[in-house]
């Protein structure tokens, strides 16, 4: 009755819509089950999910080399990967439910009716379930790609922030930079009024104005210096090595069209709920299952019908509910599609937004540049007053300074039009 258990299972296949069936096996041309012969390992779960294939197809965005690339590398390298490790679980998980169509053997130790103590050696073998060991072995593939799209999910996460910081760190330094050349400019300013206060020739309140304006430029000069510091702190403590050294804003590039990382957690976890759903409808069906007994005794067996749910008054309810639920889980693959083009869509137009203005801003800083140029001259040939010249040179300073700022702005919109594709991390190299 053993032997014939364990020979049972080889015999058992997918017969359609999940429902297992032990005659399949004895065709001429059947074949012995994947899960029967596939090996464990990525390979074998990439190749059975379109998910996993996906996601290790994914190209990135960055650029190898460039400021940005090393700063993800730096990154990635001290990360924790809990994520790796939770798709370690989910992988052995998914292995052992490879094996829940072979038949369990374990002991049984009870009294007798005379008080003697019995010990015996069961075997349980399932012959028709509903296809619910079917959908436990799918239920375990879809965690597995549910853990997978986290892992990837995770390291884009993890490069979109570090890559914030850099760019934080770098506008600082470009907005320190402007600063002080400003503090420079406005000084000589400062030094010619103080002059001409001297003199007698201006007012003591211009010169005033003058140092006011010079301690709050300085104030602003200290503040995007501060910026950077703590921007890099943060930074390091995320880096395996130091990324002092490292300066620019260039590393993207334009990606092919991914399926983004949402929507294949939607569908991963869709799977994930029609698995469950099969196999809670399979609880409230009959199945079929072979026992045999071992023991000092002698050996017995028999055939039983197995349920795990009774039927009550709510049943029909509860299956009714199932089907509802597999209807609920492809809307919200469709649902988690349209927010991701909808993203995609509204920050790719924010990034043509900022590049026409940034263009607009630089017309501007160069018409300012030029009205400088005409009233230092008019100043020299002593058509202007020196607090003339240092009003257009304001209106030049705050237009480099608007520059930076939409600069910035930009590369931090491409930045998250990046992630929201999730670019940031390639599926093969994690």
């Amino acid at each position: 009755m053993i032997a014939l258990l364990a020979i049972l299972p080889g015999c058992m296949t997918d017969g359609g819509d999940g429902v297992v069936s032990r005659f399949t096996g004895l065709e001429p041309t059947a074949t012995a089950p994947a899960s029967a012969v596939a090996q464990p390992g990525a390979a074998a779960t990439s190749e059975a999910s379109p998910t996993i294939a996906a996601l290790q197809a994914r190209t990135g965005a960055l650029v190898p080399g460039t400021p940005y690339a090393r700063v993800a590398e730096a990154v990635m390298a001290s990360d924790a990967r809990v994520a790796e490790a939770e798709l370690r679980v989910a992988r052995l998980r998914q292995e052992a439910a490879q094996k829940n169509w072979l038949p369990r053997i374990g002991p049984r130790v009870s009294l007798s009716s005379l008080g003697d103590l019995v010990a015996e050696l069961v075997v349980n073998q399932v012959l028709f379930d509903n296809g619910r060991k079917v959908a436990e072995r799918d239920l375990a593939k879809a965690d597995v790609e549910i853990a997978a799209v986290a892992l990837v999910e995770d390291g884009n996460t993890r490069v979109h922030e570090a890559l914030s910081l850099f760019l934080r760190a770098e506008e600082g330094r470009d907005a320190a930079a402007h600063f002080r050349r400003a503090h420079k400019d406005m000084s000589h300013f400062e030094w010619v009024m103080n002059e001409r206060v001297k003199g007698g020739v201006s007012d003591m309140s211009d010169l005033n104005v003058l140092r006011q304006k010079l301690a709050s430029i300085a104030a602003r000069a200290t503040g995007a210096e501060e910026d950077t510091r703590t921007a890099m702190a943060e930074l390091d403590a995320m880096s395996a090595r130091d990324l002092d050294d490292l300066r620019g804003t260039s590393g993207l590039r334009e990606t092919p069209a991914n399926v983004p990382l949402g929507v294949l957690r939607a569908q991963a976890e869709r799977d994930a709920a029609l698995a469950r759903a099969r196999i809670q409808r399979a609880a409230h069906l009959p199945g079929l299952g072979a026992t045999a007994a071992v023991s000092k005794t002698g050996t017995t067996g028999g055939l039983e019908v197995t349920t795990d749910s009774l039927f009550g008054f709510g049943t029909t309810a509860e299956l009714g509910a199932l089907e509802a639920g597999k209807e609920a889980a492809e809307r919200r693959v469709t649902d988690a599609r349209e927010a991701a083009e909808r993203g995609i869509a509204g920050q790719s137009r924010r990034i043509a937004a900022y590049r026409a203005q940034l263009a607009e801003a630089k017309v501007l800083s160069r018409q300012a540049q030029q009205n400088l140029d005409l009233f230092q001259s008019q100043y020299e040939g002593g058509q202007r007053q020196v607090m003339d010249v240092v009003g257009v040179y304001e209106t030049l300073a705050a237009a480099l300074e608007r520059e930076i700022d939409i600069r910035y702005q930009a590369a931090r919109a491409e930045l998250e039009l990046a992630r929201l594709k999730g670019a940031l991390a390639e599926g093969s190299r994690i």
